[in-house]
């Protein structure tokens, strides 16, 4: 269990730190000195903490796919499929047993795109990805994962708290709260273009962890990443020496309170996020401004072209948090906020629809971290909350919801590259050989940030809490 991180003495600079002047000392002396995370006071509730052995990586970039890829179409081949393509059968699985009570008989569907082996792995994928299937080399293919939840909610929610329905904390905020900040001028979590739907904010909020530990979202699903961006940071109709005895004036005020209520970590997040806001005016605008990145960056991301504009500038934003320090990075792709991208229940083609606007991007993303050296020490996690079935829904042109045998892929951070773990059957419907469970990747990805997920815990309610529950299993298969 990690503990909050409290000095064994305070003199009377350390009391005032802690009590008089909140969290200003810290962003006053981050805007006179330019300090570096090594110098970020113990007193801060994101101080960089220690793992508990040695780490792989230092960070991740969670590209989530909204409402679930297609892996018969895209990364789980299945030969049997093309066999029985237009076949009734029966299925039974926990969508049709909910919506029969007894299963039902589908028309097995094939893939709609070609398959062939890629890379000198020989690891099969479709045209779906053709940019991303260049990188198979780079990356481990789990085609055996199963979750809990058959609709996008409950699955969702499991997906980033580990459970359906409880008020968890979200893996970032897990993160944040075991590693800390390796940036004292950015949040320890932030989320590009979340969604309002399907578990919304508690998808990267901290439940019961400390305030300060929930994610910072970076613009909406539905807006143009153009305009995505901290809110509020400045107030552009006072001049700087206004805006600091304001902030001053602020801080007086915020101190006198927290002497009212030690202990109150909400209002001491509070405090946090007004004194970080107060350094990011300096910072968070030159992380986000891609202006200066070369013209060769971006074409390589799919910048200033059609489709891939949007999620482009939300990869490369990735990319340069990740460069400043930003511990964990989620960049969310789906259409708005109460309809998951991927979810195709009647219409499977446009599956090819959202896959040229991601495809290149994401590829673009990992040779630029591979470039820079990026990718060794940060985590690069494909998928989304589960994958749909091998048979067309009510007969249609589409699939249904698949939480039982479902693909993604894991790159850098110590993850086995050019490499595929698992198996469904041969339809592509339930994992049949080295199941990997939701709770076994959040612990495998965990143990490659140096933590122990059994170890981090947070006291509540009378019993400790941890991302995991009292599941997971680190698989060390996928381990380089």
């Amino acid at each position: 269990m990690l503990d909050p991180i409290i000095p064994n003495t305070a003199n009377r600079r350390e009391a005032l730190q802690r009590m008089a002047c909140g969290f200003g000392s810290l962003a006053l002396a981050g805007l006179c000195s330019g300090q570096t995370r090594d110098n970020l006071p113990a007193a801060s509730p994101l101080a960089p903490r220690s793992p508990h052995f040695p780490p792989r990586a230092k960070r991740v970039i969670f590209l989530f796919m909204a409402g679930g890829v297609s892996q018969v179409d895209s990364y789980d081949y299945k030969p049997r499929l093309y066999a029985d393509d237009g076949k009734l059968m029966s299925f039974h699985d926990q969508r049709s047993i909910a919506k029969t009570g007894k299963g039902s008989t589908n028309r097995v569907m094939k893939p709609l795109w070609d398959f062939k082996q890629r890379g000198q792995s020989g690891t099969w994928v479709s045209d779906l990805f053709p940019h991303m299937a260049k990188h198979v080399d780079d990356y481990c293919v789990i085609r055996s994962m199963a979750t809990e939840g058959v609709a996008h909610g409950p699955a969702t929610l499991f997906l980033h708290t580990g459970s359906t329905s409880q008020i968890l904390p979200s893996m970032g905020a897990w993160v944040s709260y075991g590693l800390g900040t390796e940036s004292d001028n950015l949040p320890a979590f932030v989320t590009i273009s979340p969604a309002m739907g399907n578990g919304g904010p508690r998808n990267h909020g901290n439940a019961f962890l400390p305030a300060v530990h929930q994610g910072t979202s970076l613009g909406r699903a539905g807006q143009p990443a153009r305009e995505a961006a901290f809110r509020h940071l400045r107030n552009k109709a006072a001049s700087l020496s206004t805006r600091t005895r304001q902030f001053d004036l602020l801080r007086s005020v915020n101190a006198a309170q927290l002497r009212s209520a030690p202990g109150d970590s909400e209002l001491e997040a509070v405090i946090h996020s007004y004194e970080l806001a107060w350094r990011m005016q300096n910072h968070a605008p030159d992380v986000l401004d891609l202006v200066d990145e070369s013209p060769a960056t971006h074409k390589l991301y799919g910048i200033d072209e059609k489709p891939t504009d949007n999620f482009g500038r939300q990869c490369l934003m990735a990319r340069r948090l990740a460069e400043a320090g930003v511990r964990y990075i989620q960049v969310n792709y789906t259409d708005n906020s109460n309809n998951p991208a991927w979810d195709q229940h009647s219409n499977m083609p446009k599956h090819k629809e959202h896959a040229e606007r991601v495809d290149k991007p994401i590829a673009g993303l990992l040779a630029d971290l591979k470039q820079r050296g990026l990718l060794e020490d940060t985590i690069v996690w494909w998928g989304g909350e589960f994958d749909r079935t091998p048979y067309a829904q009510d007969n249609g042109t589409g699939r249904d919801h698949n939480p039982t045998g479902f693909s993604v892929w894991m790159a850098g951070g110590g993850f086995k590259p050019g490499t595929v773990h698992g198996a469904t059957d041969e339809f592509g419907h339930f994992a049949v050989e080295n199941k990997v469970h939701m709770h076994d990747l959040h612990a495998t990805i965990l143990h490659q940030l140096g933590l122990d997920h059994e170890q981090l815990t947070f006291h509540h309610s009378g019993r400790d809490f941890r991302l995991t529950d009292v599941h997971g299993n680190v698989v060390h298969d996928i381990l380089a």
